[in-house]
């Protein structure tokens, strides 16, 4: 049975390892191990992830199949994104799905709380970055009504990648 919690602090080394587990899982195979392991050492260590637990702008959810962690959520406050105006704006900075759940229906799950968790906070707009050839997170976004606006450069290691900014509006319930 699929189920989801907020995060506590107490969380923060299950986050950070699950967080080096699908960032790796998802990007591995298309990346070169050079790249994938500055990337991890510099911008990804279990360090900064457990320190960004506790960072009162950011908000973690936990996603589980019966016992099983099974992905994450981090949402994160932004400043007004100039494309979006001066509307207020939340940040999907990183929704992960360990490869042994996905399709199992736990990103889906992941991205209703997300919706929730900004409606609920009276957010207009929700927005994201994704790289641009992964291709099946892309679709995904697209199913649940995002939209192309911008794009922006990410640094896997050395490697600067095209990262296409998402955004959807939201309607308070």
């Amino acid at each position: 049975m699929l189920h989801i919690r907020k995060a506590e602090a107490s969380d923060a080394s299950l986050i950070a390892d699950l967080s080096r587990q699908t960032f790796a899982e998802t990007f591995a195979a298309q990346n070169s191990k050079e790249n994938m392991e500055k990337f991890m050492t510099e911008q990804f260590s279990r360090e900064k992830l457990i320190a960004e637990v506790t960072v009162n702008t950011n908000h973690f959810f936990i996603a589980f199949n019966d016992h099983e962690t099974a992905g994450y959520l981090k949402l994160r406050e932004s400043e007004p994104v100039p494309e979006l105006g001066e509307r207020l704006t939340l940040e999907i900075a990183r929704i992960y799905v360990t490869a042994r759940q996905i399709g199992k229906g736990v990103g889906n799950l992941l991205m209703q709380t997300a919706i929730d968790f900004a409606i609920s906070q009276s957010y207009q707009f929700i927005w994201l970055g994704v790289w641009e050839k992964n291709e099946r997170a892309i679709q995904f976004y697209t199913r649940w009504g995002f939209k192309k606006f911008n794009t922006h450069v990410f640094m896997l290691g050395n490697d600067p990648q095209t990262d296409w900014l998402m955004y959807r509006e939201l309607v308070s319930k």
